[in-house]
C-alpha cells in the first residue's frame, strides 16, 4: 500500500517521504486512517504471533509423540527461543536505524525466519506507539527536507539574469 494522498506538496521537486508497509505515506501527517491502520497492524501481528505459537505447539507435540528424546525436544525449544530473541532484537533495531552492514543483516534473514514470533512481537509492540519504522523515516525525511530547503534558498534569483562584472584590463 503506497498511497501518496497525505504527501505534502512542497511546490514540486522536493524530497518525497518513503512509504512504510501497511501505512504508505499516511505516517507523515497521521491522516488517512493512520490510527485505524496502526490498530489493525497491532492486532494482526499479535494474532499472527499467537497463531505461530499454536503451530509451534502442535509441532512440539508431534515430536513428543514421536518420542525422539528429551535432548532433541530441549534443543528445539532452545533454538526457537534464541532465534526469537535475536529476531526481536534485530527487528527492533531496524525500526530505529538502518543496518550498518546490509550483507550481515541479509545473512541473518534465515535466523529471523526461524524466530518469526520475535519479529511479530516487535512489530506488535512498536505499532502500539507509532507505525513501525516511523521515527527513522521521519528523521530521514525531515533531514532531506531541511537540506533541500537549504540548497533551494541558497540560490537567489535567476543566474542567467545576473550582470557580469567587467574584467580589469591587463597592461
Amino acid at each position: 500500500m503506497s498511497e501518496n494522498h497525505d504527501v505534502p506538496s512542497g511546490g514540486g521537486g522536493g524530497p518525497q517521504p518513503e512509504p512504510i508497509r501497511f501505512f504508505g505515506t499516511t505516517w507523515v501527517a497521521h491522516e488517512g486512517g493512520y490510527a485505524l491502520r496502526r490498530a489493525a497492524v497491532a492486532a494482526g501481528s499479535l494474532a499472527a504471533a499467537a497463531a505461530g505459537c499454536l503451530i509451534l505447539r502442535f509441532a512440539y507435540q508431534g515430536l513428543t509423540t514421536a518420542d525422539i528424546g528429551d535432548f532433541v525436544n530441549l534443543l528445539l525449544v532452545v533454538t526457537f527461543a534464541v532465534c526469537s530473541a535475536i529476531a526481536f532484537r534485530k527487528t527492533w533495531e531496524g525500526f530505529t536505524r538502518r543496518p550498518a552492514d546490509p550483507a550481515r543483516d541479509e545473512a541473518l534473514r534465515s535466523l529471523k525466519m526461524i524466530g518469526f514470533i520475535g519479529s511479530l512481537l516487535a512489530y506488535f509492540i512498536r505499532s502500539l506507539t507509532e507505525a513501525p519504522g516511523e521515527k527513522l523515516h521521519r528523521t530521514e525525511y525531515e533531514t532531506a527536507l531541511a537540506q533541500y530547503e537549504k540548497r533551494r534558498t541558497g540560490r537567489t534569483g535567476n543566474p542567467a539574469a545576473r550582470q557580469k562584472k567587467p574584467k580589469p584590463r591587463r597592461r
